[in-house]
C-alpha cells in the first residue's frame, strides 16, 4: 500500500548543493515523509566525485534537523525505487527551461511505467536558479570559493578530494 504523503526527491547529489537542500527542505514542509534517493551510479555522468555512501552521508548530515527526511541509495529505475519506498510522487527542482524540457520527458516516461506515481516540480529560488553540482565542481577545481553554495563539510571534502586527485 502506498502512502499518499510520501515522496521521493531523487538525484545524483554529486555533490549536494544548497539548492538541493532548499528543495528537500521545502518538500519536507509539504509532505509527511521525504525519501531522498541518491542515484548509485548516474547514467548521464561518467564518474562521480563522491561515492554513493559519501553523498548519502553528506545529505544525512545536512538534513539531520528534518525529522521526516530519510536518505537511501538506489540502483534501479526511479519508478521502481518510488514503489519500494511506497511513494506516490517524485519531487524535483526546476531551475531553467532546459530543466523543464528534460523533466517533462522524464515525467512522461515515468507515467508510462506507473501512472500512479505523480511528478511534482518545485521551482528553484532565485538565489539557487544558477546552481548545479557540475558548476560547483568546476568552480572548486579552479579554486573558487564555494562555501556559500554547499554545506561546509561538502566544501571541505571537495577541496580535499580535488587536492588528492591532483597528486
Amino acid at each position: 500500500m502506498t502512502d499518499p504523503r510520501t515522496v521521493v526527491c531523487p538525484g545524483s547529489y554529486d555533490p549536494v548543493t544548497n539548492g538541493h537542500l532548499d528543495i528537500i527542505t521545502r518538500s519536507a514542509s509539504l509532505f509527511d515523509r521525504v525519501v531522498v534517493g541518491v542515484v548509485n551510479q548516474p547514467i548521464r555522468k561518467q564518474k562521480t566525485a563522491f561515492t554513493a555512501e559519501e553523498r548519502k552521508a553528506f545529505i544525512e548530515d545536512a538534513t539531520a534537523g528534518l525529522g521526516n527526511v530519510e536518505v537511501e541509495v538506489f540502483s534501479n529505475l526511479l519508478v521502481d525505487f518510488a514503489r519500494e519506498v511506497e511513494a506516490t510522487a517524485i519531487v524535483k527542482g526546476l531551475r531553467a527551461i532546459s530543466d523543464f524540457e528534460y523533466e517533462s520527458e522524464m515525467a512522461q516516461l515515468n507515467h508510462k511505467i506507473d501512472s500512479g506515481i505523480e511528478s511534482v516540480y518545485v521551482f528553484a529560488r532565485p538565489d539557487y536558479s544558477f546552481l548545479s553540482s557540475t558548476g560547483v565542481k568546476e568552480m572548486a577545481t579552479f579554486g573558487a570559493d564555494i562555501s556559500d553554495l554547499v554545506p561546509a563539510p561538502v566544501a571541505v571534502a571537495l577541496a580535499d578530494r580535488l587536492e588528492r586527485d591532483r597528486k
